[in-house]
């Protein structure tokens, strides 16, 4: 007897489902709490405190809705075998297109495209209303319909113009790799991610936002003296024109080697392929097994990814919770370098002022925190800065 692949897969998807409405109703209640937590009483106006604990809750409510439909659209596509049936149609729409319905790779784009048109159509509504009702209801939301729609379709023509050959690329690896595909396609998505990484920035990101240069001032001397006094390549300053969608405030950096640059929202003035993951594809590629419990009777290439990450859902989930303490504790050693360099004031007053002009969640539960947040909430950060200075003390 087969193993019921597609049945784990769905129980899974449902036991972490359930995992994570308890994270997520914890979090609810700490979200509710009619105070602020201690370290941050006389620091935070009741004000501020107010606001962000409805903003929060709203986005809390909502999520629970989306979560919801989620899981029950994701179980019911796999469970009533919409994928092999979306597969066969496709096959029917190349040959009505008079192309070579045998051409794994035109069935595959055709696949895609209706998969990708059907995932736009049902999470539409959740993007409308999370921006224009929820981000709009508390000040953030600075999009209009039109700039909207633009993004949207923006979106879907890079998807289309950059997808295709890709697809293409990683067929034929496949196809043509042998007991060395792991090594090619892991090489293969290595060379695509740098070469993304690096023209991101200049050719993509731009069709989104405007980007200018920091003008002189005081605020750009500032930052190219640190850069300078740490040895950080710094070449150039960016201002990004995010109020344009949001008020919301952040900056980042980006580049390699010696060409880094920093970019600041003008508000303000992380997937991973692995060569152990593809090593784990190529098994799932021959499992004739595992394609037939999914409803497939072929074997083909991008299902076969798609199967193979829904199998690997466990070790995702695991690896997602390590990453996300590597990033807690390399932000604990982030800020203790700033104090060190004699801008543990600023930072702080940074950090509040950042958590109470995006409005940020001020209460927190601690389990929902670890599994969820990447970056320590504001009271473990501030804790931190002062435990650092009870040791000089």
């Amino acid at each position: 007897m087969a193993f019921p692949y597609l049945e784990a897969v769905v129980g899974f998807m449902i036991f972490m489902y359930f995992i994570e409405t308890y994270l997520d109703l914890r979090q609810h209640t700490a979200l509710k709490r009619p105070h602020l937590p201690k370290p941050l009483e006389g620091v935070v106006s009741q004000d501020k405190f107010e606001k962000s604990r409805a903003y929060s809750v709203d986005k809390s409510r909502f999520h629970f809705v989306h979560a919801a439909v989620t899981i029950i659209g994701d179980s019911a596509i796999l469970l009533l075998r919409a994928l092999p049936l979306l597969w066969q149609k496709s096959e029917v729409v190349v040959a009505n297109l008079g192309l070579d319905p045998h051409n794994e790779i035109i069935h595959t784009l055709v696949f895609l495209a209706a998969v990708t048109l059907w995932s736009q159509l049902i999470d539409l509504p959740f993007s409308l209303y999370s921006t224009f009702v929820i981000e709009a209801r508390h000040g953030f939301n600075k999009q209009t319909i039109c700039l909207f729609l633009r993004d949207m379709v923006v979106g879907l023509g890079l998807s289309v113009l950059l997808g295709p050959p890709i697809v293409a690329a990683i067929i034929i690896i496949v196809q043509k790799g042998g007991p060395y595909l792991a090594i090619y396609l892991w090489a293969f998505m290595l060379i695509l991610s740098l070469v993304m990484m690096s023209l991101y920035p200049i050719l993509i990101a731009p069709l989104f936002n405007k980007f200018t240069p920091l003008p002189e001032g005081e605020l750009r001397s500032k930052i190219e003296n640190l850069a300078s006094s740490l040895k950080f390549p710094l070449k150039k300053l960016f201002v990004i024109d995010g109020s344009t969608r949001s008020t919301h405030s952040n900056a980042y950096m980006y580049g390699f080697y010696k060409n880094k640059r920093i970019v600041i929202y003008d508000t303000l003035i992380q997937q991973v392929l692995t060569l152990l993951q593809f090593g784990g594809y190529t098994l799932v590629r021959n499992s004739k097994d595992l394609f037939e419990s999914f409803g497939f009777q072929t074997q083909p290439v991008l299902v076969g990814l798609l199967i193979f990450q829904h199998t690997i859902m466990p070790i995702h989930h695991l690896v997602s919770f390590a990453l996300n303490l590597v990033s807690r504790a390399f932000e604990f050693q982030a800020d203790g370098f700033a104090k060190k360099l004699g801008y543990g004031a600023p930072l702080r007053a940074g950090l509040i002022k950042l958590q109470e002009e995006n409005l940020s969640a001020m209460n927190t539960d601690p389990w929902y925190s670890a599994y969820h947040y990447s970056h320590p909430p504001l009271v473990e950060r501030l804790s931190a800065l002062d435990r650092s200075d009870e040791k000089e003390d």
